[in-house]
């Protein structure tokens, strides 16, 4: 592994709450110069789960993201305290937004969100053997849920219906997944 280059000489914290934390760090830049780096740190572990059903279809959920003021389709995704454990974060998440529970579920990895400038990590998961029940969002959201093939949702990452980079990597590991366990 390289050598970090950055040098870190402080750390401020400027703002936290219960999701995320904003530190601002004086640093020494890889070209030798000082600078200042802000950075968004998660108190929360993420989670993607792509629910998949055995006619071939994915659950998507909608809802609108007031940071962007767009609505959104993706997969099912939320996060909870780091110390549990990302699958057991990834089943209530998929209760809550889209009502369904899983008898089988296949991890597909981590990713980080946006590692310009937020540590955030997100655990992927692929859900199979799916039990559809009441969905159960939180009062701050109106979740939408629609059963698209997987075909069709893929084509929604290339296509830009759909845009959120946990969803895009979620429903591409799973093309992954089912093209390298199709093949055996």
């Amino acid at each position: 592994m390289p050598r970090n280059p950055w040098k870190t000489l402080s750390s401020s914290p400027i703002y936290t709450n219960r999701w995320f934390g904003v530190r601002e760090d004086q640093v020494i830049r890889p070209d030798g110069q000082l600078g200042t780096y802000s950075v968004v740190s998660a108190s929360r572990l993420a989670t993607g789960i792509v629910p998949l059903w055995p006619d071939g279809t994915v659950t998507l959920v909608g809802q609108h993201r007031y940071p962007l003021d767009e609505y959104s389709w993706e997969i099912p995704e939320g996060g909870g305290d780091l110390s549990i454990e990302p699958v057991e974060i990834a089943k209530r998440e998929l209760i809550e937004e889209a009502g369904i529970e899983a008898a089988t579920w296949t991890y597909l990895g981590r990713v980080h969100t946006s590692n310009c400038f937020t540590n955030e990590l997100c655990h992927l998961f692929l859900a199979c053997d799916l039990t559809q029940g009441m969905p159960r969002p939180d009062p701050d959201e109106i979740i939408d849920t629609q059963r698209v093939r997987f075909e069709e949702a893929l084509r929604m990452t290339y296509d830009g219906r759909i845009t959120d980079a946990i969803s895009i990597a979620g429903i591409f590991r799973t093309s992954v997944y089912l093209t390298d366990h199709n093949a055996k």
